[in-house]
């Protein structure tokens, strides 16, 4: 079982819009994915839309689970999570080796 979980390493902001103060515009994420002893991980950045004023949540307000939504609905999670998985399958099973040279450098 692949076990995957969200770390949000920081959020940027525009100080302010309009009478909104500190308006999300990237959240910079990490995706790591864990099978027994083994974890893996993606990074990037999701661009938000600017909120409206009325479904606006004020920066000290953000909960992990609301970014975490952001990203759920913001990127292709289906395809995070397959490269993730195929990054597990070429360490249990790797598609290229390097055995030990058959000879000796001169």
């Amino acid at each position: 079982m692949i076990n995957y979980k969200w770390v949000i390493k920081w959020l940027d902001c525009v100080p302010k819009e309009g009478t909104m103060l500190d308006v999300v515009t990237f959240v910079n994420w990490i995706r790591y994915a864990q099978q027994d002893e083994i974890e893996v991980s993606n990074y990037g950045a999701m661009k938000c839309a600017t909120p409206s004023e009325t479904d606006f949540t004020a920066y000290p307000d953000l909960t992990y689970e609301q970014v975490c939504g952001w990203l759920e609905n913001g990127l292709d999670v289906d395809a995070l999570d397959l490269s993730l998985e195929q990054q597990i399958a070429n360490i249990i099973n790797p598609p290229i080796v390097s055995p030990p040279l058959p000879f000796t450098n001169p």
